[in-house]
């Protein structure tokens, strides 16, 4: 049974992706913003939703000491599990439908990328720092300002970049015979997307769960490994269906985007609410997840190109961790 509602759960969350990328995309068009606001900013909150309710539940709703740590863990473990596994993933996809060409690129806006990783490697430096930090009242300014860095990210890309083209654009899946569908038709599909990418996320982490529980995994491996994979499907799904669609500027700034607003407005929750102070594996994957993007922006840096190989490094910085934590618990 817990198989088959482990299927029903991706299935549904792939049909969710599907739905709201093209809802996404053309509510962007509406708006008139430019294809960084459209995955930076809408689909990279929109899809972190999900996951983000874990920690909020878990710090303010959770009882004991216990909470905080499952909060404070699952706060470090999205961007950890979006600058590794999601970055390979990226990377894979653009090899199988360019047909594993070596010498093809990354085709996405390199000035989005760039600032994106930027804003990433600075906020999440400033909230891992604050871990070691030992008043709290010097905590609160801290917190404070990563909120006030995120805004401005967000003005900043609102700001940049040319109105998303309408070129291949399919029609919305709710008003296909009408070019120009109602906005309140677009959102309506957003809304119905999410909650069908939210409903199969809590279906597939549960049944992941029993599973785990009935052949007996490690807690730890649990809440380190399997459930950050499963809340990160969303992302990664709808990152495949752009690169598929040749959207790599989407498809990055999904990744990219959800790694800013997970490394400010999260952190600071945890920040004010638990006591913020980071365990030996908590503290590796934080700075596994620094080491992997800078990895990235100074590739680009450098080349001006982003390879898809590139993207196994980030990868492979996931399979490290991974045989550190086994390592551990077996």
């Amino acid at each position: 049974m817990d198989l088959l509602i482990l299927a029903a759960g991706l299935l549904t969350i792939l049909a969710g992706a599907n739905i709201f990328t093209n809802g996404i995309e053309w509510l962007g068009k509406r708006l008139n913003l430019s294809e960084g606001a459209v995955g930076s900013v809408l689909a990279a909150v929109g899809t972190a939703m999900p996951e983000t309710m874990v920690p909020v539940i878990a710090i303010l709703f959770g009882p004991g000491g216990n909470a905080h740590e499952v909060g404070i863990g699952a706060i470090l473990g999205a961007p950890f599990m979006l600058s590794t596994l999601a970055f390979g993933v990226v990377g894979v996809s653009k090899m199988v439908y360019c047909r594993c060409q070596d010498d093809k690129s990354i085709d996405c806006k390199h000035s989005i990328l760039m600032r994106d990783l930027k804003f990433f490697i600075l906020f999440y430096s400033i909230a891992v720092a604050a871990a070691f930090i030992p008043s709290y009242t010097l905590k609160v300014p801290v917190a404070l300002s990563l909120v006030a860095g995120y805004i401005y990210y967000v003005k900043k890309t609102l700001r940049d970049g040319d109105d998303l083209s309408e070129a291949d654009l399919p029609p919305l899946t709710f008003w296909r015979k009408n070019p120009r569908p109602p906005l309140a038709v677009i959102l309506v599909q957003i809304g119905f997307s999410l909650a069908l990418i939210a409903g199969g996320a809590n279906y597939f982490v549960g049944a992941l769960g029993e599973l785990a529980t009935s052949i007996m995994v490690p807690a730890l491996i649990l809440s380190l490994i399997i459930t950050p994979v499963a809340t990160e499907l969303p992302e990664k799904f709808n990152s495949i269906i752009w690169v598929k669609g040749g959207k790599d500027t989407l498809a990055m700034g999904n990744i990219t985007g959800a790694m800013v607003f997970q490394s400010t407005i999260l952190p600071m929750i945890g920040i004010l609410f638990t006591p913020w102070q980071l365990s030996p594996l908590a503290a590796l994957s934080a700075g596994l997840a620094l080491l992997s993007s800078l990895i990235v922006y100074l590739f680009v840096k450098k080349q001006r190109v982003l390879k898809p190989l590139v993207m196994m490094y980030p990868a492979a910085i996931y399979g490290i961790f991974l045989f550190l934590v086994l390592t551990m618990v077996v």
